[in-house]
């Protein structure tokens, strides 16, 4: 069987983070609560690192699944916000599509809550419509372990490319020279033992 490896180009990605809400996060206990703040987190510093184009959105936002949590906004300013009246199915929404389509990219770093449902569903209709699509599996939570195995196997099966978020990082970046600094800060702050593996590089350095 040929096989083509298709990188993440970071002139050709894409992020969304789909209804990561400060009362759909709360059903998620696949992760830890703080595990997953954190992952997400990270996820939104590569794409303001890669300063990549961005689109968040939440449905219905004035419900129970209350709004987008802060910390990403913070970190991602200038994204567009789409706030979906009823749509589960965020490729539903017009204005998400149309936010898509503007940038031009054809690959997808989708993230979101819950994962069978507000990431699955749109990383379905975007494989059918011939996008590349990267599921940033641990900054996507959802009720159990069992549902998000079964919910991956289904993008999986579609043609989804399953990945956390420092996969994301690292195959973008491709190299450390790059930046150590600012590549490995994400690291650091992201990965419990990095901070003393960039503490060990930082006092090599100043040895010099």
């Amino acid at each position: 069987m040929s096989f083509t490896y298709n990188r993440l180009d970071v002139d050709q990605c894409i992020f969304l983070f789909v209804d990561h809400q400060s009362g759909l996060i709360q059903l998620v206990n696949d992760y830890q609560q703080h595990e997953f703040q954190k992952n997400v987190m990270a996820l939104a510093k590569v794409a303001q690192y890669y300063k990549s184009p961005a689109v968040l959105t939440t449905s219905f936002d004035t419900g129970p699944n209350g709004p987008i949590v802060k910390e990403i906004t913070d970190l991602l300013p200038n994204a567009p916000l789409i706030r979906r009246p009823g749509q589960i199915n965020a490729m539903d929404n017009d204005d998400f599509v149309n936010e898509i389509k503007k940038t031009g990219r054809k690959q997808i770093v989708i993230s979101g809550v819950l994962t069978e449902i507000c990431v699955a569903f749109p990383a379905l209709s975007l494989i059918e419509q011939g996008y590349e699509v990267f599921v940033v599996t641990d900054a996507s939570g959802t009720f159990a372990e069992h549902t998000r195995e079964a919910a991956h196997k289904r993008m999986a099966a579609a043609g989804c490319q399953l990945l956390n978020w420092a996969a994301v990082a690292g195959e973008i970046h491709r190299d450390w020279r790059r930046d150590i600094q600012g590549f490995g800060a994400i690291w650091r702050d992201h990965i419990p033992g990095y901070w003393c593996l960039m503490q060990s590089y930082d006092a090599a350095q100043n040895a010099k």
